[in-house]
């Protein structure tokens, strides 16, 4: 919030105003990850905490999700042999993430750290760059 009363302008006339605004300084951000395969679409998935309001991710929020949300989906559907890509973003290659995924899918990892080295800095896009 911010407050302005009495200010002097640069050539000495005074000025007898007030001015109030109430705003957000950014505007609310929104993070959303889903999984693509042969069979269709995993997700959307919203980040968000208790309350319900958008939360950015760190690396305990995506290994809860991919824990509570992905991994329980991908058990609802016949799934053979799937292969899991990822970025190289930090909260994606913890250490703890990485165990994760590869305990899930073991040598059918693509990421930075895993199985199969996703490359720093690839200018691959993935078909959910498009979709999304």
């Amino acid at each position: 919030m911010a407050t302005s009363t009495n200010k002097t302008a640069a050539f000495g006339v005074k000025l007898n105003h007030k001015c109030m605004s109430k705003h957000r300084l950014h505007p609310e951000k929104l993070t959303v990850w889903c999984a693509l395969w042969a069979g269709g679409i995993i997700g959307p998935y919203f980040f968000k905490n208790d309350e319900g309001h958008n939360v950015t991710v760190n690396g305990d929020r995506y290994r809860a999700m991919i824990t509570n949300f992905f991994i329980p989906e991908l058990n609802n559907h016949d799934v053979q042999e799937l292969s899991f890509q990822q970025d190289g973003a930090t909260r994606h290659t913890a250490r703890a993430t990485i165990d994760l995924l590869k305990d899930r899918f073991g040598d059918r990892l693509i990421s930075r750290f895993g199985p199969v080295n996703w490359p720093p800095r690839s200018c691959d896009l993935t078909p959910l760059d498009y979709f999304l």
